[in-house]
């Protein structure tokens, strides 16, 4: 959903590949009415259809991203993130009562109503969610954020217990300022989340509450069958209103982290897009023709169907061969605004950083847009500058600035411009690598 906001326009054809998409897009309007009056759901306005697209006008959240107020308020504390998983909880609870898994629940997909004090959570993107009964047996289709997803889901069977993962993974999150399962790539981080080892060593657990540890442990549960759900979290002494969740601010090293966490893959995907527009139409060419045999319905974007079939057409013609999981990872890692499908700017630049980020040249092109006044060196101002040309602006710029400045003399070289760009990079990836 992105924005949480406005008009959302889907664009039909009659192939049946289209109509297997549309039947989700029915499917996620259904359930948004099934949802309909939870105070922490956003609320489907209106739908129109013509011969060509659906239009979904959404509530207004004028508010902005959770993710942003908590970057504007700087700290927070144990009763912040109490209040946070708090209503998350009862929209899972509301969910699994109702007979729906939302899939993908994630800090992203959550928007407040309005900028004021008494600005309400609203949970968005419902565009994963199914509707779900645990007599007809386990969900077995792979989908998320690599992030936040439950090992049964790679396992591909699983049911309600996968969304409290998801929440569990989120207060992780919130409590330390940094995912519990982690890597410099999608296949690392989800090796870290099939193995279900995490831990609460680190300095930042050393000012959390006892409580709160017991809520992680019980969520992130490695059997789905002794997680604790919904309901019974609501319930949970740290949790409930008035619990027993600290007012103590959770420190600056826990919020550094946090936006670290928030704010360093935007600066990526914009980096990213200084590389490609520093490329010749010739190194492209061949990607954006690649971009067109996926996209075969010629909508501008590549729908998960989309995406499987094309690999499954390289398949066949001998040039790649991976397996189902291989590909789902793919597509999580280049669905960078986690809305389930690949715009043709998010498959340049994810394919770009598979096989082509080892190359020096196109780095130092990007390294010397930034570095405006030719001195080797990135300074705050140079960023900030070349950011504000792609429509990007960071609060906190600071604090960023200071993860990336790894020898801490106020200025980015390119070796570190470079460690921050090919981390999470898979350089063996499918564009650059034929396989048998």
């Amino acid at each position: 959903m992105g924005t949480g906001h406005g008009l959302r326009v889907f664009s039909a054809a009659p192939d049946g590949r289209q109509k297997t998409s549309m039947e989700h897009v029915r499917r996620e309007i259904s359930i948004l009415y099934h949802l309909q009056g939870h105070p922490n759901v956003i609320k489907l306005e209106e739908r129109f259809e013509d011969e060509d697209s659906v239009h979904l006008i959404m509530e207004l959240c004028s508010g902005g991203e959770l993710f942003e107020q908590l970057m504007l308020n700087g700290v927070y504390s144990e009763m912040d993130a109490a209040s946070i998983i708090r209503t998350i909880l009862k929209v899972a609870a509301q969910c699994h009562a109702l007979g729906v898994i939302h899939r993908d629940l994630k800090l992203e997909n959550f928007l407040l109503s309005s900028s004021g004090p008494d600005a309400q959570l609203k949970a968005i993107d419902f565009g994963l969610s199914t509707f779900f009964q645990p007599s007809d047996g386990p969900l077995s289709e792979t989908v998320g954020s690599a992030y936040y997803m439950a090992p049964e889901v790679l396992s591909q069977s699983y049911g309600y217990p996968a969304d409290i993962w998801s929440i569990g993974v989120i207060l992780y999150i919130l409590l330390s300022g940094e995912p519990p399962f982690n890597g410099s790539s999608t296949e690392e981080i989800l090796t870290a989340v099939s193995s279900g080892a995490y831990s609460l060593q680190s300095g930042a657990w050393d000012r959390v509450s006892k409580g709160a540890k017991e809520l992680v442990h019980a969520m992130l549960a490695f059997n789905p069958d002794t997680r604790i759900t919904a309901a019974e979290a609501l319930i949970h002494d740290w949790v409930r209103e008035n619990g027993d969740a600290s007012n103590e601010l959770l420190g600056d090293s826990v919020f550094l982290r946090l936006r670290k966490y928030a704010e360093s893959n935007r600066l990526k995907q914009v980096a990213l897009q200084v590389v490609v527009n520093n490329m010749v139409e010739e190194e492209i060419e061949g990607l954006a023709k690649l971009f067109k045999s996926f996209d075969s319905d010629g909508d501008g974007v590549i729908s998960s169907e989309e995406w499987c079939e094309g690999f499954e057409n390289m398949a066949k013609q001998g040039t790649v061969t991976l397996t189902e999981e291989q590909v789902t990872q793919l597509m999580a890692a280049a669905d960078l605004n986690g809305d389930g499908k690949v715009s043709y700017k998010e498959f340049i630049a994810a394919t770009i950083q598979l096989s082509r980020l080892e190359t020096d040249e196109h780095l130092l092109a990007a390294f010397e847009t930034f570095d405006q006044d030719n001195s080797g060196y990135i300074d705050r101002e140079e960023v900030q500058s070349a950011l504000g040309q792609y429509g990007s602006n960071f609060e906190g710029m600071d604090e960023l600035f200071t993860l990336i400045d790894q020898d801490n003399n106020g200025k980015i070289d390119y070796e570190e411009f470079a460690q921050m760009m090919r981390t999470g990079a898979t350089h063996d990836g499918p564009f650059s690598t034929t396989r048998n």
